[in-house]
């Protein structure tokens, strides 16, 4: 094994953890790793983390025989939160956009900051990734252009393409009739609402199917099926397999084994699918005697919509709020990660890439800033030493929260009922919010007022922002964003695929 990695944390230069709970080579040589990624999933919708409504047996199990990360930290929304867990940095300084990336955008993902995936494959492993990618749709953007050896999968979200197809209505609703605005675009994010072309579903660099009703249903299955296809194709030897699932983001299409199942309606029947899928490719570990050389890391891309159930935390997708950005996270390696364990460490998307490397004896490119840490002390049991003294919430460009231990300061965005009391709030520290997240993990009492020299604490920990990220707008670290002259949508408004991605 390596020379353990440490990670200079890219905010205020403190070596994260990585030098307690090592593994030695004949421990566990190379391990196989595999991430699955659920889209809008919510803290509490699954059984591990409390959820009385949806029936997850296989992650029940999951949780039983290993680890549940209880504060681990996404984005609040989908494409930058998928760039922290490929590039192993806040979402900001490789991806630096407003929002999400829509499809024919002109941006993408930094090319300044390499994969999990690029540096797995330099290291020996076979890459594969499985479902939603999100970080760009042009060809330079694609996951085969950034270390993956094969890719299946819609790659942006399930609802970016035509309403008369079923991608702006769930399973059983009526669909609206054809309508098309704005084709030449909305902005170099990509096209929006209703200008939006249909869904292509990619292998590898080739359009295999228009993604209408039907597609839409089987696509838990479909991808379900690729991820153990993968595996077995792999197990003699070392392999990375990203399976980032479109369930169980609007719209929401269980497959017709799932329909009108569970007691709940079709959102708790998609979540049970979800872990039946689950349930599938740790199965194919076990039979083929790769569970206890595979290290599976089960998350959540942002906070559940207002149709999941996200409690105790307060807040949805799209906020800064924990009900934003905590996501439901478990670890699994029998024999490595101890059964039944839990984590309440600040951890998240960012320090995938430190642990892989770390485990796989591969070595982090010098010169290059890292904001995630090597996090295998605490999933080993090894360590409970923080690996992040301070945490950011962005929301896009802005800095709106951080966090240092259980304090957290949402930064100015108080709304008091009055409007003349709204002017003064913005200028006055009684805008500030101050939370103990141990005490108070749903957010619920501003602790501001009683805790001065803790509000000034995280106040002076912010502003060492300015000068890396920025508090707001591109600071000077922000990567360079990919960026492509003349985008194109894979398939067209008049269903034609785009040249050079029509199979053959």
């Amino acid at each position: 094994m390596n020379k353990r990695v440490f990670v200079l944390c890219a905010c205020f230069g403190v070596a994260l953890a990585g030098g307690l709970g090592t593994i030695s080579a004949a421990d566990a040589p190379r391990p196989n790793f595999i991430v699955i990624n659920i889209d809008d999933l919510g803290y509490a919708d699954i059984g591990p983390f409390g959820s009385k409504l949806n029936r997850t047996p296989n992650l029940d199990r999951m949780a039983k025989e290993g680890c549940k990360l209880t504060s681990f930290y996404a984005a609040p929304v989908c494409s930058p939160s998928r760039s922290a867990l490929m590039t192993g940095c806040y979402p900001k300084r490789v991806l630096p956009i407003p929002g999400v990336l829509f499809p024919a955008g002109a941006v993408g993902l930094t090319p300044e900051q390499r994969t999990v995936a690029e540096l797995l494959k330099e290291a020996g492993y076979a890459t594969g990734c499985i479902g939603k990618w999100h970080l760009g749709d042009q060809p330079p953007f694609l996951p085969t252009r950034r270390g993956f050896d094969y890719y299946l999968g819609i790659p942006y979200s399930n609802d970016m393409g035509p309403a008369s197809e079923g991608s702006k209505s769930n399973l059983g609703d009526k669909l609206p009739e054809p309508r098309l605005t704005n084709l030449t675009g909305n902005d170099e994010a990509g096209l929006r609402g209703m200008s939006q072309p249909p869904l292509p579903l990619l292998e590898n660099e080739k359009v295999i199917a228009r993604v209408k009703q039907d597609e839409q249903q089987g696509i838990v299955e479909r991808y379900t099926t690729a991820a153990v296809k993968f595996i077995r194709a792999n197990r003699g030897k070392p392999f990375f397999l990203y399976l980032p699932h479109t369930a169980v983001h609007f719209p929401i299409y269980p497959g017709k084994k799932w329909a009108g199942k569970s007691p709940n309606g079709i959102y708790s029947d998609w979540v049970e699918e979800v872990d039946w899928s689950v349930g599938r490719v740790l199965d194919a570990l076990r039979e083929l005697k790769l569970d206890s050389k595979t290290l599976v890391i089960f998350t959540s891309d942002n906070g559940g919509t207002a149709r999941a159930v996200n409690a105790p935390l307060r807040g949805n997708k799209g906020s800064t709020r924990e009900g934003g950005m905590r996501v439901p996270t478990l670890a699994w390696w029998p024999g490595h990660v101890p059964a039944g364990t839990a984590c309440d460490a600040i951890t998240g998307m960012m320090d995938v890439l430190p642990t892989f490397m770390r485990l796989a004896g591969g070595q982090l490119p010098a010169g290059c800033k890292f904001d995630g840490g090597d996090i295998w002390p605490l999933l080993s049991g090894g360590s409970q030493q923080p690996v992040h003294d301070v945490f950011y919430y962005f929301r896009g460009l802005k800095l709106e929260a951080v966090r240092s231990g259980p304090w957290k300061l949402h930064l100015g965005v108080a709304a008091p009922a009055k409007a003349k009391a709204k002017a003064k709030a913005k200028t006055q520290p009684g805008g500030l919010q101050l939370y103990n997240l141990d005490t108070d993990v749903g957010e619920s009492k501003n602790v501001a007022k009683e805790n001065p020299d803790m509000v000034k604490k995280l106040q002076s920990l912010a502003e060492r922002m300015k000068d890396d990220l920025g508090l707001d707008g591109v600071g000077p670290g922000c990567r360079a964003l990919g960026r492509v002259a003349d985008p194109k949508s894979l398939i067209g408004h008049d269903g034609k695929i785009r040249e050079g991605f029509a199979p053959q």
